[in-house]
Order: C-alpha cells, then structure tokens, then sequence
C-alpha cells in the first residue's frame, strides 16, 4: 500500500515525488487534483498544506526535496511571487544537479515563455522582489527549469485528462529509476539463453541443458526482482518477503 505525505508534526514517511506549487493558484485546484491522482496510482508524495510560512525555507523542507526521486514544479501565475517557491525551486535544480533527481515542470494558466524570460506576471514579481541577492540565482533557476521537458497544460483539453497523462508520465519515469538497470539486465540474460538454447539443440549434452536452465532460472529471478521493486514497498515488508521466501 502507497502513501502520501503532508507537512505536520506527524513523523513523515519516505517518499519519491516532491510537489512545489503556488498555494493560492493551485491548492484547491491542478495541484490538489494532481496530488489525489498521484496517491491513487500508489505514487508516495509530498505535499506541502502549510498555510503559515516564514522568509527562509524550512530545514525539514529542504531535506523531502533531497529525499525525492522526483520533483514536479507546478508553474502558475503567482509562482515568482513567493520567494519560498523560488527558494524550493533552487534546491530542486541543485538536486538535479548533484542527486540525479528528475525534474518535471508544469505550465498552468501560464505561457513558458512569461517563465523562462521573466515576463507578465513574472517580470511584476520581480519589481516587487526588488534587488536581494538572490535575484540572479532565481532568474537563472526560472530559465534552466522552462527549458526542461514538461507539460503545457494551456491546451484545449479536459484538465482531468492532463491530470491523468501527467501522473502517469510521474509513474514511469519513477519506475525507469527503479528498474532501469535490472531491465538492461534482464535483456542479455535473455539473448544469453536464446544462444544457450540453441548451442543445446545443435549439440544436446546434459551440461549444456543446465547452463540454458541456469539462466532461465536468472531471468525469471530478475523479473520478480524487477516486480518487487516496482511496488516500492516499505522496509518492513521486505523484511516480511525476505522472511516468507526463506520458508
């Protein structure tokens, strides 16, 4: 069973993807509802709903965006207004950077390009931002985050269906890092018993039937290797199957 996670004084549990949003443009609305889909595909999130916020961003925050495996940054009108949106925004495209973490930007009810160039509402944020040092660092994290590959959800669609392609697009990206390395794996031991088969079949000894068995027997550890880690489970189930396996 997947979870989702909150800001609270609850213990927070693991999670992949890390949201970062404008509260006023989105909480009620994309966001919420990207949020709902998300948990509903077992997809383990953090949500921050903490309507109180001070000028510098949290330690606890900082760290769920170092925990994620991913980061999904919901751009909107009012995003360049919160200083804590732009704070969180630095730390997502340092993780990038130094942990490898996928970032996947969203365009709600904004053109990229008010984004990527400091424009519209984004240029009217910045007056307002006036000359603190952090400016140039804010505006270079803007431009590099516009640039990425993400979702424009300005097109003439059903907003549920965005939603729906969105969180799916989370999902598999999610499970390539899970997986990405056991399914290049699984692939040579496949091509290693499709050769093993046919050397048994040219030349059909008992020694080289169980060199092909040997390796079927590798790929289909693999592939369950590759279910388990699929379903992402906590630790404590593991230690449940690795229990269960030794009976």
């Amino acid at each position: 069973m997947a979870w989702s996670t909150t800001s609270s004084s609850t213990p927070q549990q693991k999670h992949d993807v890390f949201l970062s949003f404008r509260g006023e443009d989105t909480r009620y609305t994309f966001t919420g509802h990207l949020h709902a889909t998300l948990t509903r595909l077992q997809v383990k999130t953090y949500i921050d709903y903490d309507l109180q916020r001070g000028d510098e961003i949290s330690s606890s925050l900082l760290r769920a965006i170092e925990e994620a495996k991913l980061s999904v940054i919901v751009f909107s009108k009012n995003y360049g207004n919160s200083k804590w949106c732009l704070d969180e925004l630095v730390k997502i495209l340092e993780c990038k950077r130094t942990r490898g973490q996928i970032v996947l930007p969203v365009f709600y009810d904004i053109d990229p390009s008010h984004v990527r160039n400091q424009t519209g509402t984004y240029a009217e944020a910045f007056v307002k931002h006036g000359q603190v040092d952090k400016v140039q660092k804010w505006r270079e994290a803007l431009r590099e985050a516009a640039n990425l590959s993400g979702w424009d959800c300005s097109v003439n669609r059903m907003e549920s269906e965005v939603i729906e392609k969105i969180a799916k697009d989370v999902l598999e990206k999610l499970n390539r890092v899970y997986v990405g390395d056991l399914d290049e794996k699984i692939a040579k031991f496949e091509q290693l018993a499709q050769l093993q088969r046919e050397f048994y079949e040219s030349i059909p000894t008992l020694e080289n039937l169980n060199y092909h068995q040997a390796t079927v027997q590798r790929v289909t550890e693999l592939k369950m290797e590759k279910n388990v880690r699929m379903l992402r489970l906590s630790p404590d189930m593991l230690s449940h199957l690795g229990h269960s396996n030794n009976m």
